[in-house]
Protein backbone atom coordinates (compact mmCIF):
# COMPACT_ATOMS: atom_id res chain seq x y z
CA UNK A 1 0.00 0.00 0.00
CA UNK A 2 2.68 2.53 1.04
CA UNK A 3 4.12 1.59 -2.60
CA UNK A 4 1.04 2.45 -4.38
CA UNK A 5 1.20 5.60 -2.66
CA UNK A 6 4.78 6.46 -3.10
CA UNK A 7 4.01 5.24 -7.14
CA UNK A 8 0.99 8.19 -6.70
CA UNK A 9 3.30 11.07 -5.89
CA UNK A 10 6.07 10.22 -7.91
CA UNK A 11 3.15 10.12 -10.72
CA UNK A 12 1.37 13.52 -9.66
CA UNK A 13 4.84 15.46 -9.67
CA UNK A 14 5.84 14.22 -12.83
CA UNK A 15 2.44 14.92 -14.57
CA UNK A 16 3.21 18.57 -13.39
CA UNK A 17 6.76 18.63 -14.23
CA UNK A 18 5.87 17.58 -17.99
CA UNK A 19 2.97 19.72 -18.22
CA UNK A 20 4.67 22.80 -16.99
CA UNK A 21 7.73 21.97 -18.87
CA UNK A 22 5.15 21.73 -21.91
CA UNK A 23 3.40 24.73 -21.21
CA UNK A 24 6.03 27.10 -20.38
CA UNK A 25 7.99 25.90 -23.77
CA UNK A 26 4.94 25.80 -26.14
CA UNK A 27 3.90 29.30 -24.71
CA UNK A 28 7.79 30.53 -25.42
CA UNK A 29 7.86 34.15 -27.48
CA UNK A 30 9.47 37.24 -27.74
CA UNK A 31 9.56 39.70 -30.20
CA UNK A 32 12.03 42.72 -30.61
CA UNK A 33 12.72 44.97 -33.09
CA UNK A 34 16.71 45.01 -33.70
CA UNK A 35 18.75 47.79 -35.60
CA UNK A 36 19.79 45.64 -38.50
CA UNK A 37 22.25 48.63 -40.38
CA UNK A 38 23.02 51.91 -40.45
CA UNK A 39 23.11 53.79 -43.50
CA UNK A 40 24.63 57.04 -42.86
CA UNK A 41 23.01 58.44 -39.57
CA UNK A 42 19.59 56.58 -40.45
CA UNK A 43 19.27 53.15 -38.22
CA UNK A 44 17.46 50.32 -40.38
CA UNK A 45 15.25 48.32 -37.92
CA UNK A 46 13.41 44.94 -38.28
CA UNK A 47 11.48 43.42 -36.12
CA UNK A 48 12.32 39.69 -34.93
CA UNK A 49 10.30 37.38 -33.24
CA UNK A 50 11.74 34.13 -31.56
CA UNK A 51 9.35 30.84 -31.32
CA UNK A 52 9.60 27.49 -29.94
CA UNK A 53 8.69 26.19 -33.47
CA UNK A 54 11.20 27.65 -34.94
CA UNK A 55 13.59 24.76 -33.99
CA UNK A 56 12.69 21.43 -34.20
CA UNK A 57 14.37 20.18 -31.27
CA UNK A 58 11.89 22.38 -29.13
CA UNK A 59 8.96 21.24 -31.19
CA UNK A 60 10.05 17.51 -30.17
CA UNK A 61 10.33 18.52 -26.40
CA UNK A 62 7.01 20.06 -26.47
CA UNK A 63 5.09 16.96 -28.26
CA UNK A 64 7.19 14.47 -26.28
CA UNK A 65 6.74 16.63 -22.70
CA UNK A 66 2.37 16.22 -23.65
CA UNK A 67 2.91 12.67 -24.37
CA UNK A 68 4.50 11.84 -21.05
CA UNK A 69 1.98 14.29 -18.93
CA UNK A 70 -0.67 12.19 -20.73
CA UNK A 71 0.93 8.77 -19.76
CA UNK A 72 1.03 10.22 -16.22
CA UNK A 73 -2.12 11.29 -15.77
CA UNK A 74 -3.90 8.29 -17.76
CA UNK A 75 -1.88 6.28 -15.00
CA UNK A 76 -3.50 8.19 -12.00
CA UNK A 77 -6.53 7.80 -13.38
CA UNK A 78 -6.52 4.53 -13.68
CA UNK A 79 -4.82 4.29 -9.77
CA UNK A 80 -7.00 6.29 -7.97
CA UNK A 81 -10.29 4.90 -9.77
CA UNK A 82 -9.87 1.29 -10.52
CA UNK A 83 -7.54 0.39 -7.40
CA UNK A 84 -9.96 -3.11 -7.14
CA UNK A 85 -8.86 -4.24 -10.47
CA UNK A 86 -7.57 -7.86 -10.72
CA UNK A 87 -3.67 -6.90 -11.06
CA UNK A 88 -2.32 -9.50 -13.54
CA UNK A 89 1.18 -9.36 -14.51
CA UNK A 90 0.65 -8.55 -18.25
CA UNK A 91 -0.39 -5.28 -16.76
CA UNK A 92 2.29 -4.32 -14.52
CA UNK A 93 4.93 -5.52 -17.43
CA UNK A 94 3.04 -3.05 -20.16
CA UNK A 95 3.10 -0.45 -17.24
CA UNK A 96 6.96 -0.79 -16.71
CA UNK A 97 7.85 -1.12 -20.50
CA UNK A 98 5.78 1.92 -20.94
CA UNK A 99 7.21 3.78 -17.77
CA UNK A 100 10.60 3.44 -19.22
CA UNK A 101 9.81 4.21 -22.46
CA UNK A 102 8.38 7.68 -21.57
CA UNK A 103 11.63 8.08 -19.55
CA UNK A 104 13.20 7.59 -22.29
CA UNK A 105 11.31 9.78 -24.34
CA UNK A 106 11.39 13.13 -22.18
CA UNK A 107 15.51 12.40 -21.50
CA UNK A 108 16.01 12.37 -25.63
CA UNK A 109 13.35 15.44 -25.54
CA UNK A 110 15.01 17.71 -22.68
CA UNK A 111 18.43 17.07 -24.05
CA UNK A 112 17.80 17.89 -27.73
CA UNK A 113 16.09 21.05 -26.55
CA UNK A 114 19.35 21.48 -23.89
CA UNK A 115 21.83 21.21 -26.93
CA UNK A 116 19.93 23.88 -28.59
CA UNK A 117 19.70 26.25 -25.81
CA UNK A 118 23.54 25.80 -25.59
CA UNK A 119 23.63 26.80 -28.82
CA UNK A 120 20.90 29.81 -28.63
CA UNK A 121 23.06 31.04 -25.77
CA UNK A 122 26.54 30.58 -26.45
CA UNK A 123 26.52 30.32 -30.65
CA UNK A 124 28.82 28.31 -32.78
CA UNK A 125 32.15 30.28 -33.98
CA UNK A 126 32.80 27.14 -36.24
CA UNK A 127 29.71 27.10 -37.81
CA UNK A 128 28.93 31.20 -37.87
CA UNK A 129 25.99 30.62 -36.16
CA UNK A 130 25.84 33.45 -33.59
CA UNK A 131 24.07 33.36 -30.60
CA UNK A 132 20.56 34.79 -29.45
CA UNK A 133 20.32 35.06 -25.85
CA UNK A 134 22.07 38.19 -25.33
CA UNK A 135 18.79 39.65 -27.67
CA UNK A 136 16.32 37.60 -26.97
CA UNK A 137 16.43 37.10 -23.09
CA UNK A 138 12.84 36.32 -21.82
CA UNK A 139 12.89 33.66 -24.63
CA UNK A 140 16.21 32.07 -23.51
CA UNK A 141 15.04 32.38 -19.44
CA UNK A 142 11.62 30.66 -20.39
CA UNK A 143 13.57 27.71 -22.39
CA UNK A 144 15.43 27.60 -19.51
CA UNK A 145 12.72 27.22 -16.70
CA UNK A 146 11.27 24.33 -19.36
CA UNK A 147 14.29 22.60 -19.39
CA UNK A 148 14.83 22.59 -15.48
CA UNK A 149 11.03 21.50 -15.42
CA UNK A 150 11.62 18.82 -17.77
CA UNK A 151 14.85 17.62 -15.96
CA UNK A 152 12.64 17.48 -13.09
CA UNK A 153 10.45 15.12 -14.95
CA UNK A 154 13.20 12.83 -16.56
CA UNK A 155 14.42 12.15 -12.64
CA UNK A 156 11.30 11.22 -11.45
CA UNK A 157 10.21 9.20 -14.74
CA UNK A 158 13.33 7.43 -13.73
CA UNK A 159 11.95 7.30 -10.34
CA UNK A 160 9.05 5.86 -11.10
CA UNK A 161 10.16 3.41 -13.70
CA UNK A 162 12.08 1.71 -10.49
CA UNK A 163 9.26 1.54 -8.82
CA UNK A 164 7.36 -0.32 -11.57
CA UNK A 165 10.11 -2.66 -12.12
CA UNK A 166 10.19 -3.97 -8.19
CA UNK A 167 6.76 -4.06 -8.94
CA UNK A 168 6.84 -6.59 -11.37
CA UNK A 169 9.26 -8.45 -9.66
CA UNK A 170 7.66 -8.59 -6.29
CA UNK A 171 4.12 -9.88 -8.24
CA UNK A 172 6.66 -12.31 -10.22
CA UNK A 173 8.35 -13.52 -6.83
CA UNK A 174 4.78 -13.96 -5.25
CA UNK A 175 3.45 -16.00 -8.09
CA UNK A 176 6.48 -17.86 -8.60
CA UNK A 177 6.15 -19.27 -4.80
CA UNK A 178 2.39 -19.59 -4.96
CA UNK A 179 3.18 -22.07 -7.93
CA UNK A 180 6.16 -23.78 -6.64
CA UNK A 181 5.57 -27.62 -5.89
CA UNK A 182 6.86 -26.90 -2.38
CA UNK A 183 3.58 -25.04 -1.82
CA UNK A 184 1.63 -27.75 -3.58
CA UNK A 185 3.16 -30.61 -1.61
CA UNK A 186 1.98 -28.19 1.54
CA UNK A 187 -1.85 -27.52 0.20
CA UNK A 188 -2.04 -31.47 -0.91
Amino acid sequence: MAREKILLGLRIFAFMATLAAAIVMGLNKETKTLVVATIGTTPIKATLTAKFQHTPAFVFFVIANVMVSFHNLLMIVLQIFKPKLEIKCFNLISVAILDMLNASLVSAAANAAAFMAELGKNGNKHAKWNKICDRFAIYCDHGGGALIAAFAGVILMLLISAVSISRLLIHSNKSAAASSPSSLAAVL
